[in-house]
């Protein structure tokens, strides 16, 4: 028997789910030198510390120590650090994140709201005497400046301390500078709000101006005293952001760039290399149409480079637009009915690949990552790999079966590598392709093998993950629990071992674990992701059941018992299974969900169901509840277990509370664990680990499961 000290939940929770000690956020030097990461001391040790790998030896190197730069005293955090940590989904403490110049000689990072400075080169830190809370400093390229926001105002200082100064201030208190809106931050996956030049003269700065944004309220029950928060939330079909874009010279001078931000509002991706022009990309309100656009520094004109239109929407990836050295814009789009990388107007890929971000441009060719495409003749289900393109075709760089990324500068390339034989992921330093180094990894071992088959299931050849107990002898039908999260952006099925670790320790108290990543979800097509479009319910609970009831014809599940769990999306998927298919599904957990669509922020929502003022059936039918209560619910009653964090600013309590209170006016039992002080993550260890443990003992009740079941592992 396993003790509760080290049982499963307990290290899940504690290590962040074994995330705490593994190397990430790689800079490469463009000389091949030397390779900057952070990484926290073990498995589990929450604070991250600046590092350095010099090349080609692979010796590794500390810059710079959190606990040794703040002398042991706790950080503090400001509530605009929170927010931007919220929305970025970074549960970890210490240096969570750092910028430096070309040449990476120099690094910035926040620490406690206080600016920090580390020389490369010699190992040495200090700090900047400025005001604060600092965020998000950025130093020049050439390493001279720093330029960094606190106040809502973008302010720059010297590299050495010197000549601190306000470059743009704000005029009210719901205007920012140089920091991203909550919709670029959470939708956009845009999370800065100010570019250095590349000579080191200029910003482009994005001003904020929250005042159309209507102001919700976040409370803390469990503690009553406390003034409720104000934020500022876009719910779709209301206002937004009003985002500005400013060209800021060092000597104070201002010009706006100019474009027909009423057609389109969002500024969805900044560029400025050596390579050309500052480069943009702004978005329509629909995502239907966008437009690539050139930026003429000293008068803030702008020229279209490029436009998209698409019937449905438009996407955003990581890495795009840029221009080549040559002066050529590089996308990713969807043409022919593939996603394809595109430099100038030439597609260099084919339906063979399904593209999804570009890694690095170099002078000969593109790194970017993709899984099979529409036209692959064996799917690889559940893995991403990393390719060169260029015009002589696309060579893979990632060998081994698995879900790779990568960073590279000139002739390094920092390749992490995720397998389905292996817990968490190998970090190799290559030069010239080969193999020169290995970034070490400090994270735990989970002591947990996923016994996972990764297949597909139904006519649309849905990829699922199945998941069997360790000790199953394969003689009797179990019962089910679907673990999905089903919708966009959130690919479960991976061909990686940590990606399956909590299913597995569900599988292992007696559950064959379902994951099926059915339409909507990334990975395959832009006809697979954009069939939700306007129906969204329907399509991808189908997809479930569709899923279900094809593997149950070739693996032992027990179609009379069966569950599903989610959180997010996932919860909202688990609300209308039970709901709209009690004939399938037995019992959810149902975490964190979007129950009523028109409370969601307007760049996500809209993407998939439009404008609820133009469109307010659509929203009805696809939400889980609407003004009158439940929206179509079926018979019988299935027990259903709602959690949600009372602090939760992304998806707000408010979704679950009108469930709730829909489900008693129904007449419909149901358990509701309200997380007080929990946001849309749950990083704290005590919750998530009895977060995991009160959904086992739900299922097991819920299912009649035999009370000889023994103790959780």
């Amino acid at each position: 028997m396993t003790t509760e000290a080290d049982s499963f939940p307990r290290r899940h929770a504690r290590t962040q789910r074994f995330t705490l000690g593994a190397p990430r956020a790689f800079t490469v030097a463009p000389d091949g030198s030397r390779v900057a990461f952070l990484r926290s001391g073990s498995g589990t040790d929450r604070a991250n510390s600046l590092w350095v790998m010099d090349l080609p030896g692979g010796a590794e190197r500390l810059a710079a120590d959190p606990r040794a730069l703040l002398q042991g005293a706790a950080e503090e955090l400001s509530a605009e650090e929170r927010a931007r940590r919220e929305r970025s989904r970074e549960g970890g403490a210490g240096i969570i994140g750092y910028a430096t110049d070309s040449a990476l000689e120099l690094a910035s990072f926040a620490l406690s709201g206080r600016l920090f400075a580390a020389e490369l080169r010699a190992g040495t830190a200090r700090e900047l005497p400025v005001p604060g809370p600092v965020i998000d400093p950025r130093p020049a390229p050439d390493g001279r400046h720093i330029a960094y926001v606190a106040g809502g105002a973008l302010r720059v200082v010297g590299a050495g301390g010197d000549g601190d100064r306000a470059l743009a201030e704000p005029e009210s208190a719901d205007v920012s500078y140089g920091l991203a809106e909550f919709i670029a931050a959470e939708e956009m996956a845009r999370s800065r709000g100010f570019w250095w030049a590349p000579g080191s003269d200029r910003l482009l700065v994005a001003r904020v101006d929250d005042t159309p944004v209507r102001r919700w309220w976040i409370s803390d029950p469990a503690h009553p005293d406390r003034e409720p928060a104000g934020i500022r939330y876009p719910a779709a079909g209301t206002p937004n952001a009003d985002v500005r874009l400013f060209v800021y010279g060092l000597d104070g001078t201002r010009t706006e760039v100019v474009w027909d931000r009423r057609r389109y509002p969002y500024l969805a991706r900044v560029h400025w290399s050596e390579a050309g022009a500052p480069l943009l990309l702004v978005q329509a309100r629909d995502q239907r149409s966008q437009l690539y656009l050139a930026v003429e520094p000293d008068s803030g004109a702008t020229r279209m480079v490029h436009a998209d239109e698409d019937p449905t929407w438009l996407e955003l990836f990581a890495g795009v637009p840029c221009w080549s050295p040559s002066g050529q814009l590089v996308r990713i789009a969807d043409e022919g009915g593939a996603r394809v990388l595109a430099v100038g107007e030439r597609p260099l890929t084919s339906g063979q690949l399904h593209l999804r971000a570009v890694l690095d441009v170099g002078a000969d060719d593109v790194l970017v990552s993709a899984s099979s495409g529409p036209e692959a003749e064996a799917p690889e289900i559940g893995e991403v790999h990393v390719y060169r393109v260029n015009e002589l075709g696309v060579e893979r760089l990632s060998r081994e079966p698995g879900v790779h990324s990568a960073v590279r500068a000139g002739n390094v390339t920092v390749l992490v590598s995720a397998a389905l034989d292996r817990p968490g992921a190998r970090v190799q330093v290559l030069c010239d392709g080969k193999q020169t180094a290995t970034v070490r990894s400090y994270a735990e071992d989970p002591g947990l093998s996923p016994r996972v088959t990764l297949t597909q299931g139904g006519a649309r050849r849905i990829p699922c993950a199945v998941l069997m107990p360790r000790d199953y002898p394969g003689d009797t039908p179990l019962p089910v629990l679907l673990d999905p999260y089903g919708g966009p952006h959130g690919q479960r099925v991976a061909a990686a071992h940590n990606a399956h670790l909590t299913s597995q320790w569900f599988a292992d108290q007696g559950f064959a674990v379902v994951v099926a990543d059915g339409r909507g979800t990334p990975g395959r097509s832009p006809a697979w992701e954009k069939s939700i479009r306007d129906d969204v319910a329907a399509v991808v609970l189908q997809d479930q059941v569709d899923a279900l009831h094809a593997l149950a014809e070739r693996f032992p599940l027990d179609l009379t018992r069966v569950a599903i769990r989610g959180w997010s999306f996932g919860g909202y998927l688990a609300a209308l299974a039970v709901l709209r298919r009690p004939d399938v599904f037995h019992a959810a957990v149902v975490g964190a969900p979007v129950t009523d669509l028109r409370l969601y922020d307007t760049h996500y929502q809209e993407r998939y169901l439009g404008d609820p003022n133009e469109q307010p059936e659509v929203y009805r039918r696809n939400s889980v509840i609407d003004d009158a209560g439940l929206v179509d619910p079926a018979e019988p009653h299935r027990p259903m277990l709602v959690v949600h964090g009372l602090a939760d600013d992304n998806v707000v309590v408010a979704h679950s509370l009108r469930l709730s209170s829909a489900l008693l006016a129904a007449g419909r039992p149901h358990e509701v664990l309200p997380l007080s002080g929990v946001t849309h993550m749950t990083p704290q260890e005590t919750v998530a680990e009895n977060l995991l443990l009160l959904q086992l003992d739900f299922l097991r009740r819920s299912l009649s499961r035999p009370a000889d079941a023994g103790e959780p592992r």
